[in-house]
Parts: structure tokens; C-alpha cells; sequence
């Protein structure tokens, strides 16, 4: 592999690391020598998580915590910077949807629950904001990293059902452009701030939304591929590559921008 997307030796920590998608990009990145720090609040999947790349001949850790708590998000800091010296890449991975959240094709949006909404709002923004602030202090004062989030297809093509999710998601979009120059301005071209757009990858909470116990397409699974060209669902690895691009010298003029992976669903109009 070129020198421009070598890792070896770097430090990322992937928030959501338990994962599905957290999960796979710990493991591509682990794979080209990064030391890697899963976060999450299940300790025991991450550390099922972080024994699968050490099996793979990759170095992970697991370190238990709240991206919403203050007060754990400092402790993984201190923690991975004493033991391992910096902190050069953090992937928020964390976030979710909750059902009170979403509106089922039965309801209206006046049948939303604004406590879920502004849950679901917080879990997913404000738990990319605060693992940002606290983790990129650390890049701040060693004058480099590389943050990605995670937004989504519903940032800028909002889906059906899912309100919260959506407006969080785009609301993630507008951050990252804001915290890129913030960073950039500030701080100097060495932090770099971007985001990855997955398409449809089938996880843990949508499974049932898009696939029958048959595993033959739903109705919503069927509307979805009828508007995806490659016509078929994305798979958790198929991240790997956007995630070290954005994380290596290769993208060292990157910053600011959001790329979707998503089998050409934001391209394709439908006619």
C-alpha cells in the first residue's frame, strides 16, 4: 500500500465500536496497523468486539462509556492518551433511533413523541459534539487528527418514518462542515473534519424493517433497492476504504465534505 494511506502506529477511537458499522471500520482500520479504542456502553461486546480483531492480527482495546457523559468521555481520554500517547483519529459511530421517534405509515406526526424526538436528537448530535470537543482537545494540542462522523442518506433525502433520525442526521452534516473550518481557521490544516453518508446497511434495529423472517425484501426493503442502482444493500466493510482514505496523508486536502457510500442512491432521480 502507498505511504500517502499508511496508518501504522496511529491511534483512533471508534465510538459505537460494538457496532455493526463502528465495528467493521475498527477492524479495517486495526488491519492497517492502527491501535484501536472501542467505546461503547456494553463492555462485554466490546470486548467480544475487540478480541475478533486481536484474533484478526489487529491491537484493540475496549473502554466502556456514555458519548452523552462529560465526565466518562474525559476518563477514555486520559486513559487512551496515557497509555498509548495521542489520539489521531476518532470515528463517531455512536447513535440510533428509538420507535416513539418514528411514524408509522398508521400515524401522523402529530402521534410523535417529543421526548423521543429530542432523545433521539440528543443521543445522535449531541453524541458526536461532545466526543468532538473532548477527543479533539487532544488532536488540538498535538496539531494534527482526523474526525470522521457518521451522517446518513436521510440528511439530505429524508426518509419516511424516521423524523428524529433524519434531522439529527442533517444536523451532523451542518456540524461537520462548521467544526472543519472552525478547525482548519484555528487550529491549523492538520485536523481535518469530515463524514461518511452510509447508504442502507441492514443492522441491528432495522433488520425487521427491511427483511422477513424469510429474509425476502419488505415493503420498505423492496422501495429502497427499486431506488438503489446496484440494487442490493450495503455491507459493514464496504466503509473501510472511505474510513482509511479520510483518515490518512491521502486526504490531507480534505476537510468539510460529506461522502456518501450508498450505491449511487443520492444520484439516481427515479425515472
Amino acid at each position: 500500500m502507498s505511504s500517502m494511506f499508511d496508518l501504522t502506529g496511529k491511534v483512533g477511537i471508534i465510538t459505537g465500536g460494538g457496532g455493526v458499522l463502528g465495528g467493521a471500520m475498527a477492524l479495517g482500520l486495526a488491519q492497517q496497523g492502527v491501535q484501536v479504542v472501542l467505546m461503547g456502553r456494553n463492555q462485554d461486546r466490546l470486548n467480544r468486539k475487540a478480541q475478533k480483531i486481536e484474533e484478526a492480527g489487529g491491537k484493540a482495546i475496549g473502554i466502556s462509556g456514555d458519548v452523552l457523559s462529560r465526565n466518562d468521555l474525559q476518563k477514555v481520554k486520559d486513559e487512551v492518551t496515557e497509555a498509548f500517547g495521542s489520539i489521531d483519529i476518532l470515528i463517531n459511530a455512536a447513535g440510533g433511533n428509538l420507535k416513539g421517534a418514528t411514524i408509522s405509515p398508521e400515524e401522523t406526526f402529530f402521534d410523535l413523541s417529543p421526548g423521543d424526538f429530542e432523545r433521539v436528537f440528543r443521543l445522535n448530535l449531541s453524541g458526536t459534539v461532545l466526543p468532538c470537543m473532548i477527543f479533539g482537545e487532544a488532536m488540538k494540542e498535538q496539531g494534527s487528527g482526523s474526525i470522521i462522523n457518521i451522517s446518513s442518506l436521510t440528511a439530505s433525502t429524508p426518509f419516511s418514518r424516521v423524523v428524529g433520525y433524519a434531522a439529527a442526521k442533517a444536523a451532523i452534516d451542518n456540524f461537520t462542515k462548521w467544526l472543519a473550518v472552525e478547525m482548519a481557521m484555528k487550529f491549523g490544516e492538520g485536523i481535518r473534519v469530515n463524514a461518511i453518508a452510509p447508504g442502507v446497511f441492514i443492522g441491528e434495529q432495522n433488520r425487521l424493517l427491511l427483511l422477513n423472517d424469510d429474509q425476502s425484501l419488505t415493503e420498505r426493503g423492496q422501495s429502497i433497492i427499486d431506488r438503489t442502482p446496484v440494487k442490493r444493500f450495503g455491507q459493514p466493510e464496504e466503509l473501510v476504504s472511505t474510513a482509511v482514505y479520510l483518515c490518512s496523508e491521502a486526504s490531507g486536502f480534505v476537510t468539510g465534505t460529506i461522502i456518501p457510500v450508498d450505491g449511487g442512491f443520492l444520484a439516481y432521480a427515479g425515472v
